[in-house]
């Protein structure tokens, strides 16, 4: 689909043309064999293997932004955040933080409802060693542009990692909304206030490279989404 008609279409209809994208030749062809060849605890399931749709409340105060699928994660259940040590930390969180209906998530048909939250990425597709290329970033970005204009109830934007917060102040820019000065820093739970009431908490992303390494535990990324939570009260009552 060109990028121009992509400004045209709704939330549900942004998430169909994404789940059909091909714009990156070496995501595809690697999401694809990842689906094909899977890993040996995984050796009976059938992989999603296609790009990443976001999820979760679309009148949501509050917007989770992370980097992209996991090969074994996101790329195997069709779900963001679902089926990996990743997803099982960042749920948790948000259930404690009452984000989310339950504290796990391990497929897309799983039963998870998200709570006033909405999950999102920079990358739809699962890349190779978890690095994505600059034009990947680039092909991907216009869906991050329209979900932004289309999630018009959003007050608080968590960012999980130095590239996922840079992907919010760069989609902020393109999208006309001033970003100060001097450009807010990334820092574990450092908090931004933005031009339209707008705050930005920057986190480590749950990965097992910090989980494992004690870079990122979880009363830390409880605190986080603590945070988020509080800023949403001082604005106004939770909705029921």
């Amino acid at each position: 689909m060109p990028r121009a008609a992509i400004k045209d279409l709704t939330l549900s209809q942004l998430q169909g043309v994404i789940i059909n994208c091909r714009r990156c030749p070496r995501l595809v062809r690697y999401r694809e064999r990842v689906a094909r060849e899977k890993v040996r605890r995984y050796r009976s399931e059938e992989y999603w293997g296609r790009p990443l749709p976001s999820f979760g409340d679309p009148e949501a105060r509050l917007l989770i932004v992370g980097l992209a699928p996991a090969a074994h994660g996101g790329n195997r259940t069709g779900r963001m955040f679902a089926g990996d040590e990743s997803g099982g930390w960042l749920i948790r969180a948000l259930y404690e933080n009452g984000f989310a209906n339950q504290p796990t998530s391990l497929h897309r048909n799983d039963g998870l409802t998200l709570r006033d939250a909405y999950i999102t990425a920079a990358v739809r597709c699962a890349p190779p060693a978890n690095k994505p290329t600059p034009l990947e970033f680039l092909n991907c970005r216009p869906y991050l542009l329209q979900e932004l204009k289309l999630l018009t109830h959003v007050q608080v934007v968590v960012a999980l990692g130095r590239i996922a917060f840079d992907a919010c102040l760069k989609a902020r820019g393109l999208l006309g909304l001033a970003v100060p000065t001097p450009r807010p820093e990334f820092g574990h739970h450092r908090v931004h206030r933005l031009s339209g009431g707008v705050t930005l908490i920057a986190s480590y992303h749950p990965s097992r490279q910090n989980t494992q390494t004690g870079k990122l535990t979880r009363p830390m990324l409880n605190a986080v989404l603590a945070t988020a939570r509080r800023a949403l009260n001082r604005s106004r009552a939770p909705r029921s």
